[in-house]
Formats: structure tokens, C-alpha cells, sequence
């Protein structure tokens, strides 16, 4: 049995969910998110909650209970509350900035890099040091703060770059003489 397929999950106030065959539509304030599940589970909305159940008792079946589950769930978490990644900067000179829908970057190299945000997540830099990546699909924006990130990773000797807010760096000891 699925410990986590087996939770019903919760529609907050103001969060509605449709079920039409094998899809899920949920609208909150945030805006509206679907997913379509596999055949190997049924959806029903019921009591301010959506269950999720398997078909039969195969191993896909089983495997296919919870995962389902866990992304209804960030459906509904993101039309409801957004999901968000904290960046930080550190490294002499380095700094960021938006200009429009681009993000600007001086990372130590002979020309800054713009970095174009996609559509569906926002980026905002309240520091010069600090980016905040913020939207309501949680994959969208797990992918833009990494490929932000991807642009100077942070070095083990300093550690200087882009890292996760509250991410430990494993510190190297320089060469001795």
C-alpha cells in the first residue's frame, strides 16, 4: 500500500478541482494548472478533497498511486500558495539586476550575461546579491533558479557563485606550500 497514495488531498478555500476522464483541472487564485494521470489510477473529487486510487493490484499500478498523488498535490499547492527558490551571489563583483523580462548577470566574465526569463515564473532581484525565482509550477522553476544557477556554480577553494539559499558548499583547503 502507498503511504502517500493513500492521503487524500486537501482543496484549500478558494481552490476548486474538476475531474473529466483521466485529467485533473485545478483553478485557484494563482491561476489554473491540469494534469492528465495514467490508466493505472482513478481520480474523484469528494468533500474538498481528491482521492486517488489505484486500478488493480500491479507493481505499475502501485507505482503510478503515489507519484500521482504527489503531483495533484503540487497542482494545488501551486494555485494556491506558488512555489519559490531563493538564489544568493557571492564573489567580489558579482551582482545581479533585472532590466524588462531580463535578467542581467556580472559574474566575472568580459560580458554580462542576459538571461531571458521564460514564461509562467517571475524573477525578481530585491538585492544586488539575492534572486528570487517565483511561479506556480513547481518543475518550471526548480529548472529556471538551476539554469541561473548553471551560469557560475559555486567553486569549492572560495566558494564563489550562484548558490541556493541555506546550500553548504563542502570547502576545499588550497594547495601549501
Amino acid at each position: 500500500m502507498s503511504r502517500i497514495g493513500k492521503r487524500p488531498v486537501a482543496l484549500p478555500s478558494g481552490v476548486t478541482a474538476s475531474v473529466s476522464g483521466q485529467s485533473v483541472e485545478v483553478k485557484g487564485p494563482k491561476g489554473t494548472r491540469s494534469f492528465t494521470v495514467t490508466d493505472d489510477v482513478t481520480l474523484t473529487v469528494e468533500n474538498d478533497a481528491i482521492n486517488i486510487a489505484p486500478r488493480g493490484l500491479s507493481k505499475r499500478a502501485r507505482q503510478q498511486w503515489g507519484m500521482s498523488r504527489s503531483m495533484v498535490q503540487n497542482l494545488v499547492t501551486g494555485v494556491s500558495t506558488g512555489f519559490k527558490k531563493e538564489l544568493e551571489i557571492q564573489g567580489v563583483g558579482y551582482r545581479a539586476q533585472m532590466q524588462g523580462n531580463t535578467l542581467k548577470l556580472a559574474l566575472g566574465y568580459s560580458h554580462d550575461v542576459n538571461f531571458e526569463v521564460p514564461e509562467g515564473v517571475t524573477v525578481t532581484a530585491p538585492k544586488q546579491t539575492e534572486i528570487v525565482v517565483e511561479g506556480i509550477d513547481q518543475q518550471l522553476v526548480g529548472q529556471v533558479a538551476a539554469n541561473i544557477r548553471e551560469w557560475r556554480a559555486p567553486e569549492p577553494y572560495k566558494g564563489k557563485g550562484i548558490r541556493y539559499k541555506g546550500e553548504f558548499i563542502f570547502r576545499k583547503e588550497g594547495k601549501k606550500k
